[in-house]
């Protein structure tokens, strides 16, 4: 390169940095001059801004609970903190003095809208002890932060000389109360400076929900806020997990008003309601009173979840599962009887037997009564359950099934052991089979205690021929920035503590307990066939010591459809209505699930088309028209039409006028023809096969649990009372 063009090069150089100086020193002058900065334009004597730079961090958004339709549960919201400049010094963005110039006026106003949440000395001591100790601004404590929108539009408008207000965060819940217990709550943590569970999932599920914090730096003003321009980001902020429930919003609220109302018109001092699927132990509805305002948590009286975390003696809901065993050890005695009035036994210690005697003996054995002392007779073991004979229990549990073997079977259904349900807080109950008393209480759900959840876990089995699902409440946590599912919680098997056999048979005695006259006839629902069993139980009053003499617990356990349980609905409480409580709100919660759900409670046939809609529809009157009536009257309805006879005109119909029926019901009319031809029976239930019996007077022998399978007459041969007619059912 030459000496010239190098020369040329620097002097280039040395042009462009003159430019810059010139530049620099003309904005220094500008600045000197017009007190602006030359290309902002900003005001370098702005009173705002102070000479401090702050770090502060910068808290990550906790992440939303959804349930499983994406209704929000839980989510972080807006709030306001308020705050009061002191300093005489401190403007509003118009440039006009914004400071509190009467400090006990002040606190008055605030008063005014905040009412209770605030106390007016305190706030008055606040605002002096901060001008006096020289600070330009304060918060006013308790009641004061994270605030709502709507009480912070409300203080504006007073016009408060010196009230501000920083923005905030807070958890916000919606549809409050809802499943306050399992959900819980969160809040604003004054040390972590971050909403951080404090109860239910909320707590459990808190370090992925709430994410990880960044910080940042900027130059803040003398009123607290950003100066605009200089703020720099140090560490981003991961926000947390969205969480996905399996929860329904919809069937959550007719439970949470449900159980509102046994609260209030019970006198009850709790009640919980569970809904699952029993294929897949998903959990629908979750629901534990008393409850409490999550908003507010100001007033919760029992942080005990009745479903998970309380532990009670549940009484005869516990029966099935002890004829569950005797079926299933081959031991149960089918077809005989035994005489259901108060069972005085006697142990030997050497034999390990307890053995009966008879009543009235004058040594002082020990005996266990049905409730109120009933007498029903020389009954069979099968009306032992439908009528929730706590002597049949006593029976086979002394003479028919082997002690060792039972407490077994206990452990195979998971009692009195964590139910692996993720993140729900549990406990475990008490084994108490020691003594012939309690081992033979135990049968009937008196003695040892259980939860809500190991109840259901266990019911899944029964419900669904023999496999044990698992109940669980969360579907997914998902990423809230990118929408990806993080995890996903599906259905899992934890056990096939009895076969399908025996669990079908179970669920066919289960399928009388709403049969007239018995345990549970009053819960029977127009139109719905359910599997059922009722409970009620003493409680053990630790401060008596003894079985409290005025408070119960009564609980209902039922599935649908009965041929084919897909839901299942437990629902309890605790008062001293024991035998009268209103059947309504479990009525109302299984319809309201059914219809969730979408199923039926009538069976889908192999032979018929299956309708998967769900719909209701009131039975018309069709008893004395004729059959072409008849047909037109039904042919919107989903349901499967049975005609009987080749008559003209009904003369008998099933279900009666203005019962509400449901989607793939079947429907029988009978006619006035003489004769009457062999259906094809595949895929009816005992209780289609009932009512054809009922209808037509000719006799059905069946054997098997289910739905038909086969018949041994053939489809469209002519039959009378004199045929013998046998069907199988699977």
């Amino acid at each position: 390169m030459s000496v010239r063009k190098s020369n040329n090069e620097l002097f280039k150089m040395i042009l462009r940095m003159a430019f810059i100086g010139t530049l620099v020193v003309a904005n220094v002058l500008f600045t000197m001059v017009t007190h602006r900065h030359l290309w902002s334009q900003k005001d370098v004597l702005d009173k705002r801004i102070a000479s401090s730079i702050v770090e502060k961090t910068v808290t990550a958004k906790r992440g939303t609970i959804y349930d499983r339709n994406h209704t929000v549960i839980a989510q972080q919201s807006k709030a306001y903190t308020i705050v009061a400049y002191l300093d005489s010094g401190v403007v509003d963005a118009n440039g006009n003095p914004n400071y509190v110039k009467n400090i006990e006026s002040t606190a008055k106003k605030l008063k005014s809208v905040l009412g209770d949440e605030v106390d007016e000395k305190t706030l008055i001591k606040i605002m002096k002890s901060a001008k006096k100790a020289g600070k330009s601004q304060t918060e006013l404590g308790a009641g004061t932060k994270r605030i709502k929108k709507s009480v912070m539009k409300e203080i504006k408008k007073l016009k408060i000389d010196g009230i501000g207000f920083i923005d905030a965060v807070s958890r916000y819940y919606p549809a409050t109360p809802y499943s306050s217990n399992l959900v819980g709550f969160a809040a604003f943590d004054e040390d972590t400076q971050s909403i951080e569970g404090k109860m239910g999932l909320e707590l459990s599920l808190n370090e992925l929900l709430k994410g990880k914090n960044g910080s940042e730096q900027y130059q803040q003003t003398v009123d607290g806020s950003k100066l605009p321009g200089t703020t720099k980001v140090i560490e981003q902020a991961k926000n947390g997990n969205d969480v996905v429930l399996t929860l329904d919003s919809s069937l959550q609220s007719t439970v949470e008003s449900q159980l509102q109302a046994t609260m209030e018109n019970e006198n009850a001092k709790s009640a919980w309601c569970i809904v699952m699927e029993v294929e897949t132990g998903k959990v629908l509805a979750w629901a534990s009173y008393p409850t409490f305002d999550q908003n507010e948590h100001k007033e919760i009286t029992s942080y005990q979840d009745a479903i998970s975390t309380s532990t009670y003696e549940p009484g005869s809901v516990m029966k099935p599962f002890t004829y569950a065993i005797a079926m299933d050890t081959n031991v149960y005695p089918y077809n005989q009887t035994f005489s259901s009035y108060q069972f005085w036994y006697n142990y030997d210690p050497n034999t390990a037997k307890i053995s009966r005697v008879a009543i009235g003996t004058k040594t002082p054995y020990p005996y266990i009564a049905d409730a109120l002392d009933e007498d029903f007779g020389t009954i069979t073991f099968d009306q032992g359950l439908a009528f929730s004979s706590n002597v049949g229990i006593c029976e086979l549990l002394a003479n028919y099934v082997n002690y060792s073997q039972y407490c077994d079977y206990l452990d195979k259904f998971g009692f009195f052991q964590k139910v692996n349900t993720p993140y729900v807080a549990q406990s475990l109950g008490v084994k108490n089979v020691g003594l012939p008393t309690d081992y033979l209480s135990t049968g009937f759900g008196q003695a040892s205690s259980i939860t809500v959840l190991q109840l259901c876990q266990a019911y899944t089995s029964i419900f669904n021929d023999g496999t044990m699902m698992r109940p669980y409440v969360i579907d997914s946590i998902v990423d809230s920035d990118t929408k990806q599912t993080v995890k996903k919680y599906k259905k899992k098997a934890v056990g096939t503590p009895i076969s399908s056999q025996s669990a079908k048979e179970v669920q066919e005695l289960m399928s009388h307990v709403t049969d007239e006259g018995a345990s549970g006839h009053r819960f029977k629902m127009d139109g719905i066939d359910l599997l059922m069993k009722t409970g009620t139980a003493q409680i053990y009053n630790e401060n008596l010591g003894k079985y409290d003499p005025a408070y119960h617990t009564s609980s209902v356990m039922a599935a649908a459809p009965a041929n084919d349980p897909k839901v299942m609905v437990y629902y309890g409480l605790v008062s001293t209505n024991i035998t009268s409580y209103s059947a309504e709100p479990f009525k109302k919660i299984m319809r309201d699930t059914l219809q969730t759900y979408g199923v039926s409670s009538t069976p889908t046939t192999q032979t018929q088309d299956t309708y998967e809609k769900w719909e209701s529809y009131s039975m018309p009157s069709l008893v004395n028209h004729t059959i072409d009536y008849a047909h037109e009257k039904m042919k919107d309805k989903k349901v499967h039409f049975e005609v009987i006879g080749d008559g003209t005109s009904v003369v008998g119909q099933y279900p009666d006028a203005n019962i509400t029926i449901n989607s793939n019901d079947r429907i029988f009319v009978l006619t006035n023809g003489s004769k009457i031809t062999m259906p094809n029976m595949t895929g009816w239930t005992r209780k289609d096969i009932t009512v054809f019996w009922q209808l037509t007077g000719i006799g059905i022998k069946t054997s098997g649990y289910g739905k038909v399978t086969s018949q041994n007459v053939e489809e469209g041969t002519t039959i009378s009372t004199d045929t013998k007619i046998e069907v199988t059912l699977e």
